[in-house]
């Protein structure tokens, strides 16, 4: 019986859903300061969420943002261990791009409050 009720509550699936939702517009947020590898937003993401938000690769992201030309490389550096490093900055596309889907999280956001802090009143349309 506790096992069930643990996955009641489990909401891991949920932020891993909102997560892999919010994945490219915290890529663009990310490179809005500066150019960056992917190890350094995985980093910072994970720094500035206090490491609520982890992941475990951006590769995917990536690709398709450079591929709709959001994001481009700009730079390739060998570091000390001898690993190439890809750096990626936002294209002015990318930031257009990332204005709506700021403009749309905010509203949806505003939309869920509005419905979570419904009263019963007004859930059933009275």
């Amino acid at each position: 019986m506790a096992d069930k009720n643990r996955e009641k509550r489990d909401t891991s699936g949920f932020k891993s859903l909102l997560k892999r939702a919010s994945t490219e517009m915290l890529i663009l947020l990310t490179l809005r300061s500066g150019s960056m590898y992917t190890y350094e937003m995985m980093n910072t993401l994970e720094r500035l969420s206090g490491g609520y938000l982890a992941f475990n690769t951006l590769y995917i992201a990536i690709y398709r943002l450079r591929e709709l030309r959001f994001i481009k490389e700009t730079e390739r550096v060998l570091s000390d261990d001898n690993r190439v490093r890809v750096y990626f900055s936002i294209t002015e596309s990318g930031k257009e791009y990332l204005e709506n889907l700021i403009e749309e999280y905010k509203r949806f956001s505003e939309v869920m409050d509005i419905i979570m802090n419904a009263d019963s009143r007004e859930m059933r349309g009275a």
